[in-house]
C-alpha cells in the first residue's frame, strides 16, 4: 500500500535532484566562460586615414597594445598636455614604439587635413600615429567605437570653434581589446602603473 507513493518521492528528488545539477552547470558555464572582447570598447567597425599611409581599421588594432587619444589640432590644452604625457609615459618605461603605440584621432575632420595632423603629432613623437576620418561619418564611427563624445562649441561659421571632446586616453591590449583608460592629467605614478601593466599583461 505504501510502495506506490515512496516511489513517487523518490522519483520526485532524483528528478529536482538534476533540475539543481542543471541549474549549477548552466551557472557555471555562465560566469567561467570566456567573455567577448569586442575591439575598442564597443565592437564598432571603423575606417580612417592614417598618416602612416594607408588605412587603418579595428583590425589594426590587433598585434601591439596601444595608447588612443581622441582630439584636435587646434585644441588649446587638453590635446597637447595630452600627447606630451603619452609620450613622456612611453619614454620613461623605456619602451619603443613597436612596444607601445601612441594614436591621436582626430574628432574635427571639418579642419583636420592628414598633413595637418602628420605635422601636430610629430612635433611630440615621430612614431605617434594620427588618423583622420574621410568626412564626419568616419569620425562617428571611430568615436562609436569607443564610446567618446565631442560637439562643437561657438557661434555658427566661426572658423575658430574649440570643440568639447572626451579627455580620456584608451588603453587597448595586443589583442585589440579594452583594458581601461588613464584620466586627463591623471598622477604620473598611478598612469604608469597602467600602462606597465597593459605592456606586460
Amino acid at each position: 500500500m505504501t510502495t506506490a507513493p515512496k516511489t513517487i518521492r523518490n522519483f520526485r528528488i532524483v528528478l529536482w535532484t538534476l533540475v539543481a545539477l542543471v541549474a549549477i552547470g548552466a551557472t557555471a558555464l555562465y560566469l567561467f566562460r570566456p567573455p567577448a572582447r569586442p575591439l575598442g570598447i564597443t565592437g564598432q567597425e571603423f575606417a580612417l586615414n592614417s598618416t602612416k599611409g594607408g588605412a587603418f581599421t579595428q583590425d589594426d588594432l590587433r598585434g601591439v597594445p596601444s595608447l588612443i587619444f581622441f582630439g584636435y589640432t587646434f585644441c588649446p590644452d587638453v590635446c597637447p598636455t595630452t600627447l606630451a604625457e603619452t609620450t613622456a609615459l612611453r619614454s620613461q618605461l623605456g619602451l619603443t614604439d613597436e612596444q607601445l603605440r601612441i594614436i591621436f584621432v582626430s574628432v574635427d575632420p571639418e579642419r583636420d587635413t592628414l598633413d595637418m595632423v602628420r605635422e601636430y603629432v610629430e612635433g611630440f613623437d615621430p612614431s605617434v600615429i594620427g588618423l583622420v576620418g574621410h568626412d564626419l561619418e568616419q569620425t562617428e564611427n571611430a568615436k562609436a567605437a569607443f564610446g567618446v563624445f565631442s560637439e562643437k562649441v561657438g557661434e555658427p561659421g566661426d572658423p575658430y570653434y574649440l570643440v568639447n571632446h572626451t579627455a580620456l586616453t584608451f588603453l587597448i591590449d595586443d589583442d585589440g581589446s579594452f583594458e581601461g583608460t588613464i584620466a586627463y592629467e591623471e598622477a604620473q605614478d598611478t598612469a604608469l602603473a597602467k600602462v606597465k601593466r597593459l605592456v606586460e599583461g
